[in-house]
């Protein structure tokens, strides 16, 4: 009789139980399989967040009588959207798969208009109140509680090729979503003063400014309320924070190439705008100060993710994988050698863990000071208009380049700053309004910022194939 381990293995196996085949993707590398249930829910299996939605919906279309709206637009929009809302989410439930994967989608949608409605036709506080509140719900029981439709679990790296770090983690998108959240109340207040809810707005530092930027010319040139823009842009912000787990970089790309957008170009365009105040309106505005601060900030925490995204659509597509379906629907990559998880920090809770990828060189630290400073000076030396325009902007612009820089995949943009820096040096001899403070404050200010701009500073992470570009 045999006695070799082959044959006891087959005798064995014919007497096994048999296996639940693998769920296709329900794997990566290092992890036990998810249980079927787990997996329904992950992909957009939960009832009860539609369940919800559809009160939601009814909330919406009986709320639109019993508030007594005086504005007929509103009060369609809220009776509509409520019957979208119900339906939609009715159709989330379906059976049908179709149904399951577009209608969560378009409830979302649904719920950012909530969003746009009270702006749109200019609503009283508690219809602000109700359709904001009620927009941002059906955005998170469409989509984030019961997990993103079409969202796929693929095997593959936690971190991207090279990298040494996760920058899709939960620690990573924390003060992203934090700083969101200050932006949006920041953004409320000032437009509950622009529809008229509350009466004055009174500033710390500056008296009546942020009144006056609020009032002013440019603000009355948008069709609504421009505060109540930054308020559903922070907000989109917020919530597409919690959208995807841990390795969106490459299984939602798309999903991380709309967030870079929403806060990376349109970040710098809001900070160019707040910059402009004092130029256009003659006037500063200490809360869109601070959340063009918060703004910056994320623009600087947000780069890395997008560059990973980027650098895995570019190695999909050297492996042959095709970029429109790997951009929509994700995917992983076939080269073992390129997946490289060797030395890659594992995911912790700590503060730390927050700003990897992001360093202090002292250098761009004195060059933001050196932004401040200059946004400052005009009214220290009494420089007046159009010398002045030009500090107040330049000084920005500096302060945004250099905020910019701090991120190490973002640091080759400091470089901008020496292009700005010589307008600085010159601009005195060039506009009309320097004093002789203001020529050698200038001259001094734009040297230093040319001459800070050279130093590269510490790198604190590894970056795989994109370290060539950090230069």
């Amino acid at each position: 009789m045999p006695t070799d381990d082959t044959s006891h293995a087959g005798h064995g196996a014919a007497h096994a139980p048999p296996q639940r085949p693998t769920p296709t993707g329900a794997l990566r590398e290092g992890h036990a399989e998810m249980p079927m249930a787990q997996e329904g829910m992950a992909h957009g299996g939960a009832v009860w967040p539609h369940v919800a939605n559809m009160s939601l919906g009814l909330w919406l279309m009986t709320g639109a009588a019993a508030m007594g709206a005086p504005i007929l637009g509103l009060r369609l929009s809220d009776l509509t959207s409520g019957a979208l809302v119900f339906l939609l989410a009715l159709l989330s439930v379906s059976s049908r798969p179709v149904f399951k994967f577009w209608a969560p989608w378009a409830n979302s949608l649904v719920g950012v208009w909530l969003l746009f409605a009270p702006l749109v036709f200019w609503a009283r506080a508690a219809e602000y109140t109700n359709d904001t509140l009620v927009g941002t719900l059906v955005i998170v029981f469409a989509i984030l509680a019961p997990g993103m439709p079409g969202m796929r679990m693929l095997p593959g790296p936690d971190a991207p090729p090279g990298w040494s770090y996760n920058p899709s983690s939960w620690p990573q998108r924390a003060p992203i979503i934090a700083l969101a959240l200050v932006g949006f109340f920041l953004s409320r207040h000032m437009t509950a003063f622009q529809l008229e809810h509350i009466t004055s707005l009174r500033d710390l530092f500056f008296g009546s400014g942020t009144e006056r930027v609020l009032t002013s010319d440019v603000s009355r040139a948008f069709p609504i309320p421009d505060a109540g823009l930054g308020a559903v842009a922070y907000m989109i912000e917020f919530l597409m924070g919690f959208m995807g787990d841990k390795y969106r970089w490459r299984t939602m790309p798309w999903m991380v190439m709309f967030f870079g957008i929403l806060v990376v170009p349109l970040g710098v365009v809001s900070i160019t705008l707040v910059a402009l105040q004092p130029i256009a309106v003659g006037a500063w505005c200490t809360p869109c100060l601070i959340a063009a601060a918060a703004m910056l900030i994320m623009v600087s925490l947000t780069l890395d993710e997008v560059v990973a995204m980027g650098e895995f659509l570019v190695l999909a597509r050297r492996e042959g994988q095709p970029l429109w379906r790997t951009f929509w629907a994700g995917g992983t990559l076939r080269d073992a050698s390129a997946q490289g998880a060797v030395g890659v920090r594992p995911d912790v809770v700590s503060a730390a863990a927050t700003v990897w990828g992001v360093t202090l060189p002292w250098n761009l630290l004195v060059s933001i000071g050196l932004g401040l400073w200059l946004m400052l000076a005009p009214s220290v030396l009494g420089t007046l208009a159009p010398a002045a325009h030009s500090d107040h902007l330049l000084g920005a612009l500096i302060v945004t380049v250099a905020t910019i820089a701090l991120a190490d995949v973002g640091r080759a943009t400091r470089f901008v700053n020496v292009v700005l820096g010589a307008w600085v040096m010159v601009s005195p001899w060039l506009l009309a309004g320097a004093i002789a403070s203001a020529v050698w404050n200038d001259a001094i200010a734009g040297a230093l910022v040319i001459l800070l701009s050279v130093p590269r500073g510490r790198i604190g992470e590894r970056y795989g194939a994109f370290e060539r570009f950090i230069r």
